[in-house]
């Protein structure tokens, strides 16, 4: 049996081919102009590194001074877009993020996303875009256990998810590219934590007004980048996500696109929708910045005994700081639902 060094070995070559030349082809050309609203009145958000891979690179996010909108600039390539989703959901990042989608918290979310949904609608057919593994549809099945879930998404979690029997049906691919072939076949199409990973969110509202029938219903969500802990946590605030992250959207904003793409917003939650994991979270990449890397294919050569020994002793002996931090987030929590300190808030859109 193949040990995970001897994995990372084998993948080690085609990365370093890959960064042979740099980082360069990996961004399109920067930008001068708001993607969403067309000013030039552009500053710069954040300047940053990969705090969760650690893959070579630096990322920019600005912000537009006239509609808000924040946005990664020079965005990624195509290319980029490859090499820097490539073993992070899936290959060796398989197992980590199968771990944190699956924690009990996450499952508790999902279904309280399902529950706020029961006394509007009875879906006979519900699409879960950027479904990862399936751990919404699952969570949405005990709130709606006669409903079909079909799940979409481009990595090969969506395959395990089906195989697993979390969806009943794996769709892989771009939502705008599969919308028209679906079309009006949903009661109700979900985005969760999707939609600001993608190039073009507009382009997805449309896809999914598309995929929905008439009155169907649209349940997004996103972080929210006017959150204080944006502000107040800087490059350490986990839903920076550098570089995944290509868009990130103030409310405002979502709601006057979806009104654009012929959705009328039923229902915006904020309280609910955050998650008491903002000051842990930085801590840990904080940490995990300060410590010896560990073994990964994009780095030119595996990290020596003694590396790997103090990365171990670091990681214990930061966990009680982690372990604080979070409980800090969870008796904050219940104020920071009800302030400019929620991390993320979910619209509910009826499709006209």
């Amino acid at each position: 049996m193949t040990t995970r060094a001897e994995h990372i070995a084998t993948l080690r070559p085609g990365y370093q081919q890959d960064l042979a030349s740099g980082t360069g082809r990996f961004f399109e050309p920067r930008q001068e102009v708001c993607p969403w609203c067309g000013s030039n009145r552009l500053r710069e958000r954040l300047r940053t590194t990969d705090l969760l891979q650690h893959k070579p690179g630096t990322f920019v996010i600005d912000r537009c001074l006239t509609c808000g909108h924040h946005f990664q600039n020079p965005r990624l390539s195509e290319q980029g877009l490859e090499f820097y989703y490539r073993d992070c959901y899936d290959g060796i990042g398989r197992e980590h993020a199968e771990k944190l989608l699956g924690a009990s918290g996450s499952r508790q979310h999902h279904r309280a996303a399902a529950e706020s949904m029961r006394h509007l609608v009875d879906p006979e057919r519900w699409l879960d875009v950027g479904t990862g593994y399936g751990y919404f549809p699952e969570a949405a099945r005990q709130v709606f256990p006669k409903t079909t879930f079909h799940g979409l998404d481009q990595g090969e979690g969506v395959t395990f998810a089906e195989a697993e029997g979390r969806i009943d049906q794996a769709l892989r691919g771009l939502f705008t590219h599969l919308a028209p072939s679906r079309a009006g076949q949903y009661d109700v199409v979900s985005m969760h934590h999707y939609l600001e990973h993608t190039p073009d969110p507009r382009a997805e509202l449309r896809a999914a007004r598309t995929a929905l029938a008439p009155g169907g219903l649209l349940q997004i969500e996103v972080p929210d980048p006017e959150s204080a802990y944006s502000r107040m946590l800087g490059r350490w605030w986990l839903p920076w996500f550098q570089p995944q992250h290509l868009h990130l959207m103030p409310c405002r904003n979502l709601r006057e696109a979806l009104g654009d793409a012929g959705f009328t917003v039923v229902n915006v939650e904020r309280r609910v929708p955050h998650r008491p994991v903002d000051l842990a979270a930085a801590v840990a990449l904080r940490l995990s910045h300060l410590m010896p890397r560990d073994d990964a294919p994009w780095h030119p050569r595996p990290p020596s005994t003694t590396a790997r020994r103090v990365r171990k002793l670091a990681r214990t002996g930061g966990l009680p700081a982690v372990v604080a931090a979070y409980a800090l987030d969870l008796s904050f929590g219940p104020v920071a639902r009800r302030t400019s300190f929620s991390n993320a808030y979910r619209l509910l859109a009826r499709r006209g």
